[in-house]
């Protein structure tokens, strides 16, 4: 479809050449237009040019699956890649499991255990790690801040999550999110977190972004001028609408990015959420 988009594109531009074409320019929604010399402008495309240029990060968007808080699966790459399972609904087998943390809506035990195999390789905090062995789950090699790691072609940064004005994520605890990059495309889990300085120094397509405002974030505003931090063309927002946040906090979120970041709410069929 990308290639046939492309080949059309070009022949309109070399169709609308002939009538002495001055200059390409966007128009108030991003669209591309062209000014001839006779002042007039015509619209090439009504959709904005970024559908074209991020087919690949929009196929991973659709993919994903949200089981409610901060539990993702991710598909990409031919693997099923999960982050925080919790309340897990889809029982694909997973390749790679990340943790960012111990507390029970991230750390599930019981759902781990519902997609992990002898192959699944499984990435977390120390204690999250000791507890998982005792378990009998050995695959599990410990995190912290600022690690960098290639598993299987896959690239994961290991970043910083914690609260500057809240005490329940302390840094010293030294919980993570995870900066994933499958097939050239960045994916950002910040984990339990509020937004934190060390944001500015991320570069993403896809950030999912907490909304609960009891844990992690101070409001919906700061989560999106967390997403502009981290320059992503795609947010994605979780952790709301179980123990803390509503579906009113997502729609909030996405009017705060209008025209900055194509925000997609996910539909959670847990039937804790609401």
């Amino acid at each position: 479809m990308k290639k046939y988009v492309s080949v059309f594109v070009f022949i309109i531009i070399g169709i609308i050449g002939c009538i002495n074409v001055s200059a390409f320019t966007r128009n108030g929604n991003g669209n591309l237009k062209l000014i001839t010399s006779e002042k007039i402008n015509i619209t090439v495309m009504e959709a904005p040019i970024l559908v074209i240029e991020n087919g690949p990060i929009q196929k991973i968007v659709d993919d994903i699956q949200w089981f409610g808080q901060a539990s993702v699966r991710i598909q990409a790459s031919g693997k099923f890649i999960y982050i925080d399972p919790y309340l897990v609904t889809d029982k694909e087998p997973a390749e790679l499991i990340f943790i960012t943390h111990s507390h029970g809506d991230h750390f599930s035990i019981d759902d781990i255990k519902k997609i992990v195999n002898n192959n699944t390789k499984i990435y977390a905090p120390k204690d999250c790690c000791q507890k998982l062995i005792s378990e009998g789950i050995v695959n599990c090699k410990e995190v912290v801040p600022g690690q960098t790691l290639n598993i299987d072609g896959i690239k994961v940064k290991v970043v910083p999550a914690y609260n500057i004005v809240k005490n329940f994520h302390p840094k010293e605890k030294k919980f993570v999110g995870y900066v994933l990059t499958v097939g050239g495309v960045k994916i950002y889990h910040p984990g339990d977190t509020e937004r934190i300085p060390e944001m500015k120094d991320i570069k993403c397509d896809i950030a999912f972004m907490p909304l609960g405002q009891t844990y992690t974030m101070q409001n919906v505003e700061e989560a999106a001028n967390a997403v502009l931090d981290v320059q992503a063309k795609f947010a994605i927002p979780i952790h709301y609408g179980m123990y803390e946040g509503a579906a009113s906090d997502a729609q909030l979120f996405k009017d705060l990015l209008k025209d900055k970041v194509t925000v997609v709410i996910k539909e959670c069929k847990n039937p804790l959420q609401h």
